[in-house]
């Protein structure tokens, strides 16, 4: 009996050690960084194309030909608009506006807008992006067309907008959205709009608020051509699809071919130099599935589309050979640098590689087009949106297995400005460094990282099982590359690692200290270094002066230029805590408390800050700024009582008893007052002076975590209690304002828990909205709790907060 007790638990380990994830919202295949960085949004990789993760098409294309049948097995033809009124992202479009408030009637077909100013769309305050610009607060636009047939296949409006929009056919009001729309929202007109229109001259009139911060107008009008399949081209079987913390890996069947593809990006959190290498491994292995011989040829191809921001601009295609690798390279023929910021952005600079080792087996082709196995003699191409295509002939398949290995890279010649200084990529140290260099190492290194990705696929799954189970260890594998590649890293001037976080789908912001605080779980457990690289450049915007306030900034501009807080608000009790919270959290995590010693002069002045201000808040922003200001909120307060804590138990574990012993009693006098004026009888509430509320503390976390263990467990049980009384299918509310969620919070508001049981009780409605949100994109963490619809918010880093319950267990011998 005891035999066989023991031979199953090994055969548990063994499962344990190899369970992979087979559900994701999106599927991550190539991840490097905020702009290299291509996903599947679909549960069939060949049955839509795949994307940026801000839902532009960055298209990949694989086709399997097998004993001369085509298999597309991989992305599909992209649904296409014909143009009536172009948008930005297709020509720059002049038209009539004012930013004057017009007559009455201006929104009507017979207005006269002749006196109008002519502008160059698309019109906003962003520069590098923006062709007129707009700086006031409101601006309205006339677009006028013409039809010799209003009977179009499901036309539909295009428009990008900052903040509020209102939208006019013919005189009539058919659309209005308050704010916003930093990526092309797509409006198809409905029978009743589509009635408005006529033969000849028609109007289209808008206007847009800016209600403050960025302000954006583009706008166009189209209808849909539904592409067709090639003739003669059968799409794959996907029999399966399974994700690990640095792999996703498709079975496929291609008539009597077998195929795994094998995305990996290796992203290998403990070892800098291959995280940093902006190269991805697309593995395809084929054999027979009928135990015959088949003759087979593997199509991998790219669009250009990768190197661009719009898919409009016009880039240069070549074809050489290096470092024995045949290479097809594809960027802008402008290449503006670091010319252009903000959240729905891609790179146009740089770039993109696809390559393959060279032999007389593989042929590469630039096309203009994405058909399979077009074979051109050119070595260079210019155009738009051309193809990479690189063809293997893999010879006869039989039921031995035969691999392919292809590499995708970007060159981004420059990652990102700080404080006016172009910054290199991490691996561009050396000058030395070629992209060609780090193609052929990742060439030549190809078995020695997936054995290290292997490693790291494991270690990732089995620390988060044994520290939550299953459904926990899950959410950490589609955490993983999501987190790190929401990053880049590179080197300051002063020579400083610098791992700077872009605020995805959220305002674009550049090392957003509220958004490094939610990150840290996953840095702190596996490589602190990197989590210093998240605090160092705000560190040195106040130490040098740059930075002259108080309290710890924002921010540091606006992706990709770090050059000072570009947020309109500051949030001083939210970043100074996150500030003093981490800083304590490295030096636990590395037993030594150099780095606080380093800044303990910025830590003492944000200290004193919070001393004076952080207990009871007044009226301002935190992390949750979606929710509007609040004063007197009680988690802010919890968050300044333990980045005082913090900072005290700093002080003792350098010997400063002076500065402990004044800290710790303040802390404790705080947390005494803090459940007196925050108790709301069977819970603590959501600001100090409205009972009837609540709100997950969620940053009391850090007060079990770090062992500090001022906050009586009480004050934990009791807020678990009521909290489990409040849960939705998908989830805990963040507070009573909204039944909106943050996962992240969720995450740590678990860790607050006392038993495996209760824990699962708030992880498992978020597993929930992982394996079943209806919104397609890089995991959300801001979704509805009753829907599980995303509301805002995608492909963040904060996802690296799921680890916490990992980081409570690596801290406990600590």
């Amino acid at each position: 009996m005891k035999k066989l007790t023991l031979i199953a638990v090994l055969i548990h380990l063994v499962s344990i050690a190899f369970a992979q994830s087979t559900k994701a919202p999106a599927f991550p295949l190539v991840t490097h960084d905020p702009y290299f960085s291509i996903w599947s949004n679909v549960d069939e990789l060949n049955s839509a194309p795949t994307k940026h993760w801000t839902g532009a098409d960055h298209a990949l294309m694989g086709h399997l030909k097998v004993d001369g049948q085509v298999y597309r097995f991989m992305g599909n033809k992209p649904v296409a608009y014909k143009n009536i009124l172009p948008a930005g992202d297709d020509e720059n479009f002049t038209c009539k506006y004012t930013e004057s408030t017009p007559p009455a009637n201006w929104m009507t077909e017979t207005f006269d807008a002749s006196q109008w100013q002519t502008g160059v769309g698309p019109f906003g305050n962003k520069e590098g992006l923006s062709k007129t610009m707009w700086l006031t607060r409101y601006i309205w636009m006339i677009r006028e067309f013409n039809l010799e047939n209003t009977n179009l296949n499901e036309p539909l409006m295009k428009m990008k907008f900052d903040d509020d929009i209102s939208v006019f056919l013919n005189g009539t009001l058919i659309y209005e959205s308050g704010c916003c729309a930093s990526g092309f929202r797509i409006i198809p007109l409905t029978n009743e709009m589509k009635s408005l229109l006529k033969k000849g001259r028609n109007v289209f009139a808008i206007h847009v608020v800016n209600t403050g911060g960025g302000a954006e107008l583009d706008f166009g009008f189209a209808e849909k051509v539904i592409p067709q399949e090639t003739s003669g081209i059968k799409a794959a079987q996907q029999k399966s699809v399974v994700m690990n913390a640095t792999q996703t890996i498709y079975q496929f069947a291609c008539g009597s071919v077998k195929l795994q593809l094998t995305f990996t990006s290796p992203l290998l959190i403990d070892e800098l130099d291959i995280l940093a290498r902006p190269v991805s491994y697309i593995s395809a292995s084929v054999q027979s599935n009928d135990g015959k011989s088949h003759a087979v040829q593997l199509e991998v191809s790219a669009s250009t589309n990768i190197a661009t921001n719009t898919g409009s601009e016009e880039v240069v295609a070549s074809k050489y050979k290096a470092n024995q690798l045949t290479i097809l390279k594809a960027g802008t023929v402008e290449q503006p640098i670091l010319k252009k910021k903000g959240d729905d952005v891609r790179i146009d600079w740089g770039y993109l590689h696809l390559a393959a080792k060279d032999g007389s087996n593989v042929k590469q082709a630039i096309n203009t087009t994405s058909e399979p196995f077009q074979s051109t003699a050119t070595d260079q191409l210019q155009g738009k949106k051309l193809t990479l295509s690189t063809t293997v002939d893999m010879g006869t398949i039989g039921t031995t297995a035969k691999e392919q290995v292809l590499l995708l890279g970007y060159d981004d010649l420059y990652s990102v400005q700080y404080f006016g200084t172009n910054l290199l990529p991490w691996w561009k140290q050396s000058s030395s460094n070629s992209i060609e260099q780090q193609l052929a190492l990742a060439a030549t290194d190809y078995a020695a990282i997936i054995k290290k990705c292997e490693r790291i696929n494991k270690m990732i799954y089995n620390d988060a099982f044994k520290a939550g189970g299953d459904s926990y260890a899950k959410l950490c594998e589609l955490a993983y590359r999501q987190s790190i590649a929401a990053h880049k890293l590179v080197k300051s001037p002063q020579g400083e690692l610098l791992f700077l976080s872009k605020e995805n789908f959220s305002n674009g912001s550049i090392n957003t200290v509220d958004v490094t605080y939610p990150s840290a779980p996953l840095f702190l457990i596996y490589n602190p270094e990197l989590l210093k690289g998240m605090l160092n450049g705000i560190f040195y915007y106040s130490e040098s002066g740059k930075w002259t306030k108080p309290f710890a900034a924002h921010d540091l501009g606006t992706y990709p230029l770090a050059n000072g807080q570009t947020y309109g608000e500051d949030m001083p009790v939210e970043e100074c805590g996150n500030m003093l919270i981490l800083t304590a959290a490295i030096c636990r995590a590395e037993g030594k408390t150099d780095y606080a010693k380093k800044h303990w002069s910025t830590l003492t002045t944000w200290a004193e800050y919070l001393n004076k201000e952080g207990f009871d808040p007044a009226n301002q922003l935190c992390t949750d700024d979606f929710a509007g200001h609040l004063a007197r909120n009680t988690n802010l307060s919890a968050k300044a009582i333990v980045g005082l804590e913090s900072y005290g138990w700093l002080a003792k574990q350098m010997g400063d008893a002076t500065s402990y012993a004044k800290y710790d009693l303040i802390a404790k006098g705080f947390v005494t007052k803090w459940m007196e004026m925050a108790n709301d009888g069977d819970h603590y509430a959501l600001t100090f002076d409205k009972k009837g509320t609540w709100s997950q503390k969620y940053n009391l976390v850090w007060d079990k975590v770090m062992k500090f263990n001022y906050f009586p467990r009480e004050v934990f049980s009791t807020e678990v209690k009521y909290y489990l009384t409040r849960q939705n299918e998908f989830g805990l509310p963040l507070d009573s304002r909204a039944t909106y969620t943050k996962s992240d919070w969720i995450i740590w508001t678990s860790v607050l828990t006392n038993n495996r049981k209760d824990f699962e009780q708030f992880v498992l409605p978020v597993y929930a909205f992982a394996q079943r949100t209806p919104s397609r994109v890089p995991i959300s963490d801001w979704h509805e709790t009753k829907s599980g619809k995303m509301v805002g918010f995608q492909a963040r880093s904060v996802v690296g907060g799921y680890y916490m319950k990992v980081l409570e267990e690596k801290f406990k011998n600590k």
